[in-house]
């Protein structure tokens, strides 16, 4: 039986080497998470409102209550959407693994 080859006349990758290279496309190209926060008062209680992916040329932005959708030219353009007077603020926190809370067991 003849081994398949690909457009380019080469053998195709194993298993394993082919999961290897696309793990690292991924952690190559994978936009930023953040978190649409809205602030209450004076650093009085907060809540995420919204969750976002960062690329390079945009951001996207999904409301945590609703089906509001948005596609900006950068994160810091929800702001104004989730502001609310003056006591509810918007901020832009950035996701970052190590500052989850322990799972208690």
């Amino acid at each position: 039986m003849a081994t398949a080859h690909t457009p380019s006349g080469t053998a195709p990758l194993c298993e394993e080497e082919f999961a290897a290279l696309l793990e690292g496309m991924v952690a190559d190209f994978a936009p930023l998470v953040f978190a649409v926060v809205q602030e209450y008062g004076e650093r009085i209680d907060g809540r995420i409102a919204a969750w976002g992916l960062a690329f390079d040329d945009r951001a996207e932005v999904v409301g945590v209550d609703s089906g509001l959708r948005m596609s900006l030219s950068t994160p810091e353009r929800a702001l104004r959407g989730f502001a609310r007077g003056e006591h509810i603020r918007a901020r832009l926190v950035w996701f970052n693994a190590d500052a989850a809370t322990p799972a208690e067991t």
